[in-house]
């Protein structure tokens, strides 16, 4: 099978912190969701910091649809949809401003496909984002990244501050997106049930460790919870 995300042994250190991600490896394939579980402070955020070269690894090997990724790369980025945990937009614009700016970042900027997902995600386009919820501004950062027709979506924590009512339909949203067979999700997230829900695999981190990746089957994926908490 064909993967679509590959890590081989990805290592990086902070020496200030004393945190160290090491040799990490695990493979995301075409047309599958991954989960990616682990406690705050595990690594996550580093790892796909490392994926999208924001982050400098120490060592190992990253590729994307089966080349590493260059900061020349502008190709690949655009085949990228990402949501962080956290401010993805300055709080002045509008989301009316924010889809002018993606047009020009983005060759394959789609305005009305964007405008849908404000309709849909009950989005006001002319509301200045500092007056957004938690909640509205991580569904117009999903909806940023939907719309440039991305082949892989990035998402960290991207389901945290939404209510379950939201939560559940943002899933239907990921489930539909890798209906085709050439997209992908890598989701950092800490709500098991989401997990559960949507994920084909699972991989969990803990203390900047890989401790495995598993097919997503609910015994397996106890089994390794209670793993990974032990190890706390």
């Amino acid at each position: 099978m064909e993967n679509i995300l590959e890590l081989q042994r990805v290592s990086k250190t902070f020496p200030k912190s004393n945190f160290t991600l090491e040799n990490v490896t695990f493979s995301l394939p075409y047309g599958a969701i991954l989960g990616f579980v682990g406690e705050n402070g595990a690594g996550k955020t580093t790892t796909i910091g490392c994926i999208l070269n924001t982050i400098t690894k120490d060592s190992g090997t990253i590729k994307l649809f089966g080349k590493e990724m260059l900061d020349a790369d502008t190709d690949i980025r655009e085949k990228i949809g990402v949501v962080y945990d956290g401010d993805n937009f300055p709080a002045y614009w509008t989301a009316t401003q924010l889809s002018k700016i993606m047009a020009g970042l983005y060759t394959q900027w789609d305005s009305p496909l964007f405008q849908k997902y404000l309709e849909d995600f009950h989005l006001p386009a002319k509301q200045k984002m500092k007056h957004y919820s938690r909640g509205m501004a991580m569904k117009l950062a999903i909806a940023v990244a939907l719309a440039h027709h991305p082949q892989l979506l990035i998402l960290d924590e991207a389901t945290g501050g939404l209510d379950p009512v939201m939560r559940d339909e943002m899933l239907d949203v990921f489930l539909e997106f890798v209906q085709e067979e050439n997209h992908s999700i890598l989701l950092s997230s800490h709500i098991t049930s989401d997990l559960e829900k949507v994920a084909d695999y699972i991989t969990f981190i803990h203390n900047g460790r890989l401790i495995m990746t598993v097919s997503k089957n609910i015994t397996m994926l106890l089994c390794a919870a209670r793993r990974a908490n032990s190890l706390r």
